[in-house]
């Protein structure tokens, strides 16, 4: 056999193990078996508030690259995980480190795995659902007198004010603090989940908001 003959060959090799461009990243079967960080199964989590179910979407993917991001209302396709994520970096010491973002998260998840003993993707569904505001107050002007009104919160709304409480408990107890945000997100996300009042700040965030609505019935 010449050596023409076997480069031709070799170089035929390399191409069949070359995955095809336009070929699929894997098959339907290897993504539900994927896991989120690789080690946190998301196939049975369970919803209790079914107004915010449709909502809350829990996928083994926590980076999607920003695909959903010019598409309205598209965000609630992206798994509930990344957003809480991109939540957290939406403060001045960690704009655009979504790396950094994303290691916070999954150590948080370990740090409420070993607590709670628990599938800490459903602690954070729990903690969203029960920090989550049902009534909030909007201002109404009648002749030039600002009067505040109670309202209901839309589902997708309730969603996106839950992850805010979280994220904006997360920044205050680290605050001039030596408390890591990994411990920081692990402790709000017990506490919400068991919705203690009194030491989680989003459930004492979403019971002021809905005492300031009632008052405005």
């Amino acid at each position: 056999m010449s050596g023409e003959e076997t480069e031709a060959e070799s170089d035929a090799d390399v191409a069949a193990d070359e995955p095809e461009p336009d070929a699929p990243a894997a098959s339907e079967a290897a993504n539900e078996n994927a896991t989120l960080f690789g080690v946190w199964d998301v196939t049975e989590i369970a919803y209790e508030d079914p107004s915010t179910k449709r909502y809350m979407t829990v996928t083994p993917i926590a980076h999607t690259m920003g695909r959903h991001a010019s598409k309205q209302f598209k965000k609630s396709e992206i798994s509930l995980v990344e957003r809480l994520i991109n939540r957290l970096m939406q403060t001045d010491e960690n704009t655009g480190k979504k790396q950094q973002a994303t290691r916070i998260v999954r150590d948080a998840f370990d740090i409420v795995h070993d607590r709670t003993e628990e599938n800490p993707a459903q602690v954070l569904v729990t903690a969203v659902e029960n920090a989550a505001p049902r009534e909030e107050t909007v201002r109404l002007k009648y002749g030039g007198i600002s009067v505040p009104k109670a309202v209901d919160v839309a589902p997708q709304r309730r969603v996106d004010q839950a992850l805010l409480f979280i994220s904006d408990g997360v920044a205050s107890a680290t605050y001039k603090s030596t408390t890591s945000a990994a411990e920081a997100l692990a402790d709000e996300l017990v506490t919400a989940a068991d919705y203690d009042a009194d030491r989680s700040y989003s459930i004492s965030q979403k019971e002021e908001r809905e005492r300031v609505a009632a008052a405005a019935r």
